[in-house]
């Protein structure tokens, strides 16, 4: 059975368009990456968990912002590496220099047997529709599209 994921979609409305709040993987391995490098705020569910709480908590781990209001539903999607993400969508803004992310741990330089700590997310930043389909990774794309082309 396929790992589940969930995640939310900011937006905001911007001049006559809409802008949304994607997010930089922190760590070595990104760190000189940026076209088809970001993505939307969003991680594994725990076994049982309920996805839009799922969503909500991946949200405030990658972000450090607490999300209130009703979010809508988007769609579920299905990933290159065979997850189902589920995602919701939510009108709000926020300040992406208040993003304060949790960290993970690797062993960095390799074989180097040294552990280091790096943020999960190190940035975020709002995209219009052009900049945000070039900018998201390949295999979240169709959330893009779905979006964009809905009349949210």
């Amino acid at each position: 059975m396929p790992q589940t994921s969930a995640g939310i979609l900011l937006y905001r409305r911007a001049g006559d368009g809409r802008e949304v709040f994607l997010v930089h993987p922190g760590g070595p391995f990104w760190a000189k990456k940026d076209d088809q490098a970001w993505s939307i705020p969003k991680g594994l569910a725990d076994s049982g968990e309920d996805l839009e709480r799922a969503a909500r908590r991946e949200f405030c781990e990658e972000t450090g912002l607490v999300l209130t209001g009703d979010l809508e539903p988007l769609g579920v999607f299905r990933l290159p590496s065979g997850k189902r993400l589920h995602v919701w969508m939510l009108e709000r803004d926020c300040d992406p220099a208040a993003l304060k992310s949790n960290l993970f741990e690797m062993i960095w330089p390799p074989r180097s047997g040294k552990t280091q700590h790096f943020p999960e997310v190190d940035r975020g930043a709002w995209f219009g529709h052009a900049a945000a389909l070039r900018k998201i990774v390949a295999g979240q794309r169709p959330i893009l599209e779905s979006f964009f082309s809905g009349a949210t």
